[in-house]
Order: structure tokens, then sequence, then C-alpha cells
């Protein structure tokens, strides 16, 4: 197999599923994880107020300790085959990447985290591919961490090119690529496809990616210039989304353009107190739930049992009773040890019939529009 020598894939990982910690609330001590696809809540940890180790800490800019918050990642997953007969979905949870890297060192900030989900589709080839590899391609990159957009965008072409010269590998199989790397309070999503990552911002959901469906006017516009054309919501009348790695069959050459690319659109956020956790998952999740449903779903699930496994396995639940004709994959990632805080909702004389739900797609609704 070409494209680089693929990271050792951890004793006890597995293919779907998910594993339940011991306990309602996760433990406060140093703990490095990285999970495919069987996962149980983890907290990359900290001494002092923050319970940070000596070496993390001092990666940690001056800025972010002034300001009084540092997000403590902790995540979980859980994945099923659904109603089809093989599974096609993959993903990757590293909730202490410093750790897990060996990082430390003058420029890498701290904590850090990175977690991904793949949905593949003509096989499974190229989503297991990228889910050992593309961590391993971001890293080694020279524009790392000096430039994370380039370094990443890069390791999703030099993935989808390693398919192509691979003799292993299905070159005709294909993968979208959802990866959220975090490096202190700074969150950056790349996406390429239709897999989703969705804050959830005090209750209230926040999308911080763009489904790449060919029939999406900024998609079929970049399609329809590259000569290529949207038949009945396919890309040339045969695939459902407009950018993945992999699918060679419908490429030209290595670099020459082509209207289905492997480069992803990024989105960075700086996190903040309010933001409590992200959802990222496949498209089998969001073709029979909203944003805010599945934001709605978790918040309450985190104050009730504070566990992300648990949440990413409800959601998956909840989908299947909705019934989802897809794989299923779901990644809750927390940026806090403690659960939400309750929400006061002030209290009006005249009774009014919105629910909680309504009023955040309402405040989503008019943000949109300032």
């Amino acid at each position: 197999m070409s494209g680089g020598v693929e990271p050792e894939t951890p004793p006890g990982s597995s293919r779907s599923g998910g594993t339940t910690p011991v306990g309602g609330k996760p433990p406060r001590h140093h703990l490095t994880s990285i999970r495919h696809c069987a996962s149980s809540a983890r907290i990359a940890a900290a001494s002092a107020e923050f319970e940070l180790d000596a070496g993390t800490l001092s990666l940690i800019s001056p800025t972010d300790i002034r300001l009084g918050f540092l997000p403590v990642f902790r995540s979980g997953s859980y994945a099923d085959i659904g109603p089809k007969s093989y599974m096609e979905d993959e993903h990757v949870c590293v909730d202490n990447l410093v750790e897990h890297l060996g990082l430390r060192g003058p420029g890498i900030p701290a904590p850090g985290a990175f977690y991904g989900v793949f949905d593949g589709h003509g096989g499974a080839d190229a989503a297991c591919f990228v889910r050992k590899n593309i961590l391993k391609f971001i890293t080694e990159d020279c524009h790392f961490p000096n430039s994370m957009e380039k370094a990443i965008r890069s390791a999703f072409v030099k993935a989808d090119h390693a398919i192509a010269d691979s003799h292993s590998l299905d070159r005709n199989s294909g993968t979208t690529a959802l990866t959220v790397l975090i490096f202190g309070r700074t969150l950056l999503v790349a996406n390429a496809g239709d897999c989703r990552a969705v804050l959830g911002k005090r209750g209230r959901a926040v999308e911080l990616s763009r489904d790449h469906k060919p029939s999406c006017t900024v998609e079929r516009l970049r399609i329809e210039n590259l000569g290529g054309t949207v038949f009945d919501g396919y890309l040339n009348g045969q695939l459902a989304v407009a950018r993945a790695i992999g699918d060679w069959h419908m490429k030209g050459s290595k670099g020459s353009v082509c209207p289905l690319t492997p480069e992803p659109e990024f989105r960075e956020v700086r996190l903040t107190e309010e933001d409590e956790f992200l959802i990222i998952g496949c498209d089998g999740l969001w073709d029979v739930m909203s944003s805010q449903c599945a934001v709605s779903m978790v918040r309450k699930e985190l104050m009730a049992h504070n566990d992300p496994q648990r949440c990413s396995r409800e959601l998956v639940q909840e989908a299947l009773k909705r019934d989802c004709c897809d794989n299923l994959t779901v990644v809750v990632v927390c940026f806090s040890a403690e659960p939400p805080p309750q929400i006061e909702v002030p209290r009006f004389r005249v009774r009014r019939s919105i629910s909680m739900e309504g009023l955040h797609t309402l405040k989503g609704a008019l943000d949109s529009n300032v």
C-alpha cells in the first residue's frame, strides 16, 4: 500500500458499536485515548485549577489562562450498520493529541485533540485507509503546525492520491471526510462531503460545516464551471456528494482539475465557556434529524448522566427509530468535565406555547440574518 505507513491500531478497537464507562461522571485523571469505533468517555486532564500537568501547562498561551477558560476534552462514539448489509463508516477519536503524538515543543499549543468521521461508498477501502492515515499525513506535512489549513488540505489530497497509486486498495471506492483539529481554544473543522459538525452553544445548534450535495447552489456552480453536470441530485448522474476522497473512476489523472474534488472546506472557531459540546456524524444521522434536535437531545442527556458515549448511542438509536436507511456513526465531544448547566428561562405573565428547541431554532435563524 502506498501513501505512507499506517499508524498501528490499538488493541480492542472494533468496527462498530461502543463501550460504556463505569459510573455516571468521568474521572479527573490524565488519560491518552485513541478510538476508531469503540469509545468511552475520557478526560484529557489538567493540574492546578484546570488540572494540567506541568509539561502541558507550559504550552498554554497566557491569554487563555487570563481569560479563565480552557477546554477539557472527553469524547464518546457509537456506530451501527443500520439496515445495510455491510458497514462502510469509519471514525477516529483522540482526546489527548499532544501526548498521543509526543508533540511537546515550541509552537505546539495544548491541550489538543483530533476527531474524524468518514463515510465510505463503493466499498470500505477508502474510508478505512483515510481513518488510519489522515492524522499521520497532517502532522507530517511541512506546514504543520504553523499553517493548519494548509497541512490539512495537503493531507486530504495526499490521501486521495495514495488511493489512486495503491495496488492493494480498490481505487474506485470513495469516502467523505470530516475532521476536527483542536489546539487550545482554537477548533478547526475540515469537511469534504456530507458529514456534519454541529456545536452545542448553551443549547443552541451552530453548524460548523456545509453539506456538499451536488444540488447545493455553490457546489452545482463549481461542478458546472469545471465541465460536470448535476442530474437528479447526482454528480454526473453517479455520486450523491460533490466532494470526496477516492472515486478514481470519476476523476482524470492526478493533478487534473475535476468536478469531484477531495479538497475540504474549513471553519475555524474560538471556543468559549458557552460552547458545551460538539457533535460530528455521517449523513445517516442528519438525513433523519435536524442539527437543533440533536443538540437538544445531547444536552438533555448530558445533564442527566454526563456521558458522551451514551449520548452518541442514544442519537444512533433515535435515528434508527426514525427509519434511517444508512450506516450510522456519531461522535460527541465535551469541552468540560462538568455537565451543562440548567438554562434559566424567564417567566412571562402571558403563557407561551413555543418549546425551548423552538426558541433556539428561532434565535439561530435571526442570528443568521444579522
